[in-house]
């Protein structure tokens, strides 16, 4: 069997959770290799945001994914807004008045935080060295039987390697959640959500003249019947990023793509009754748009993130509406649990693997399905749907402070302490 610095790692999927996985393991003297599907590493979509937790999880994870976070993030321009995580409008009282003040206003330590995707895995794959990506490997299937009891992985493109452990960053579709319970089983493919997204960028100065300086310079939420659109502020200031999210009864109608082609005259007809300002600002995105439909794993999550020596990080496990704004930040925070156990001084063999991704599971299956269901709810909040709170914006902001608060108000690198030490227990029990 091969020793502990012999040890491999496969990580399948270079987004977000692939990459901050593979610098945290790699910079604990681990051996890393990255396998993704695509052309090139890549995130699909625009924008995306951070909360506390993911930020102090970067920081647990290496200090450098912090740092790259800090190179391509945009605040809330104005200074007074600075820890607001987003003003809430009603869109029943806009009417046109781009002046028109929030109805509550949401905020948090650290504010509003949003990056490029595209941008941010430019600076992570800088973390790992080059020789530990590879690209267009798409995993076909895996199994044991490799030398020294590894497991064997076969491509697509008839290509093999080897790994003592598999880390599936493969996201909402994964393809090793798949190997791992079945084609056929419940959680093998997600569930539509009854809810889809317009998204687009739309250059900062057209978006002022469309909804005002203040909701276009700081993290606004536009409320309104069966809908909402957030905006803020990504590219230094540069550029807005608008996703309008429409709930429909209608089922998705092709459940093995997450996009379809759409128009602008669509989601126009679909945000007919948010006034006058959204209309303006969605007027100013492209004449063809995509829809992007929001699956989760809501109804049919994993039995278990984590079985033998494979297990399941980010997405692949817990894939969740994207309403809280928390699904990456949460990818990091199962990054650097597992970062902290597979680095263990205690594991030299695979038994310690077994232990360590069976301790992961039990650390972070019951927040990051929490998460899943929390998401639907507060979609339905900011769409009053929610059963118990409909359009009372009093209900509604106390629904979605707490359930913030049990987002943020977490200690990361407790939570990686509280892991080591159950693995140290259950290894004890073992050897």
């Amino acid at each position: 069997m091969a020793t502990k610095k012999d040890h491999v790692f496969a990580i399948i999927g270079g987004g977000i959770a692939g990459l901050t996985l593979a610098v945290a393991l790699h910079h604990r003297g681990l051996r890393i290799k990255i396998f993704e599907q695509a052309g090139q590493m890549q995130e699909i979509g625009a924008g995306v945001a951070f909360t506390p937790n993911a930020l102090q999880a970067m920081r647990v994870c290496h200090p450098a994914i912090y740092e790259a976070y800090e190179r391509v993030r945009t605040r809330n321009l104005w200074p007074c807004k600075q820890k607001v995580w987003f003003d809430f409008y009603d869109t029943r009282n806009e009417d046109g008045d781009a002046a028109a003040k929030p109805a509550f206003t949401i905020s948090n330590d650290v504010g509003q935080n949003g990056v490029l995707r595209a941008h941010f895995l430019d600076e992570l794959i800088k973390l790992v060295p080059r020789e530990a990506a590879h690209v267009g490997k798409r995993l076909e299937s895996y199994e044991e039987g490799g030398p020294d009891g590894r497991l064997r992985l076969r491509f697509a493109d008839g290509s093999e390697d080897e790994a003592d452990v598999i880390l599936a960053c493969d996201g909402i579709k994964s393809r090793v959640r798949q190997l791992l319970f079945g084609a056929h089983h419940p959680c093998a493919l997600p569930s539509y959500t009854h809810r889809y997204a317009y998204r687009a960028l739309v250059p900062m100065e057209e978006a002022v003249d469309a909804i005002g300086k203040e909701k276009a310079q700081n993290a606004a939420m536009h409320m309104g019947k069966g809908g909402h659109v957030l905006t803020f502020p990504v590219n230094h200031g540069q550029t807005v990023n608008v996703v309008a999210f429409h709930a429909t009864s209608e089922e998705w109608p092709d459940s093995s793509k997450l996009t379809a082609q759409s128009t602008r005259e669509a989601a126009l007809r679909d945000f007919s009754n948010f006034g006058p300002g959204i209309t303006k600002l969605l007027k100013l995105t492209s004449p063809k748009l995509d829809i992007w439909a929001i699956f989760d794993l809501g109804e049919n999550p994993p039995p278990t993130f984590a079985m033998d020596r494979v297990c399941l990080v980010g997405d692949a496990a817990h894939a969740t509406s994207p309403h809280h704004g928390a699904g990456a930040g949460f990818c990091i925070e199962d990054a650097a649990v597992l970062a902290h156990l597979l680095a263990s001084e205690e594991i030299s063999d695979h038994r310690g693997h077994r232990v360590a991704l069976a301790v992961y599971d039990a650390v972070r299956r019951e927040r990051g399905s929490w998460l899943v269901q929390s998401s639907r709810r507060i979609g339905d909040t900011y769409e009053w749907m929610a059963e118990g709170i409909e359009d009372d914006l009093a209900k509604a902001e106390e629904e979605i402070k707490y359930r913030n608060g049990v987002i943020a108000d977490v200690d990361v690198e407790a939570m990686c302490h509280q892991a080591r030490e159950e693995f140290s227990k259950r290894w004890r029990a073992v050897g």
